[in-house]
């Protein structure tokens, strides 16, 4: 998703962190921050890492990246009042990752490996692919909600 225009970048990051947070029940960390200064506008890196367990089997793993690119303070008429917010590109790539067997249970010897193949292959792959959709639904909706936000803040 590509928004390029005005919105207030500590509101759109508390919007994308409580909305993955609260709206869908992940713990969210942080795995990386950086900024770049370049004359008056900035660049800023930023990776998160969710997860959320769905089963005793399965859980949820997303993978945030926001690229932001020229991030400037600029002042804005709203209501008739100059207020603080900011001007910039803003890229977020977002990746869901099925996990089975996360706690490595069906990993301690060869039978179970081979018990847990045949599970997933012949017994559970109409659930798998439930499962699955969910994900995607997660993340084109955070995508969506986000493209949302943003155009909204951009009109007001």
């Amino acid at each position: 998703m590509k928004y390029d225009g005005i919105f207030s970048f500590s509101g759109f990051y508390k919007f994308c962190y409580d909305y993955l947070t609260e709206e869908f029940g992940f713990y969210v960390a942080e795995l990386k921050y950086s900024e770049k200064i370049t004359g008056d506008a900035k660049e800023i890196k930023i990776e998160w890492e969710g997860e959320k367990k769905i089963t005793d089997y399965f859980k949820y793993v997303v993978k945030v990246d926001f690229n932001i690119i020229g991030l400037k303070n600029v002042e804005v008429q709203r209501e008739g009042k100059k207020i603080q917010t900011n001007k910039g590109l803003i890229e977020i790539s977002m990746k869901g990752i099925l996990v089975s067997d996360y706690e490595g249970k069906y990993n301690t010897s060869p039978a179970l490996r081979f018990f847990r193949g045949v599970y997933e292959k012949w017994i559970i792959p109409s659930t798998i692919e439930q499962i699955e959709d969910k994900l995607v639904s997660h993340c084109d909706g955070f995508l969506g909600e986000a493209k949302a936000y943003l155009d909204l803040e951009g009109k007001r």
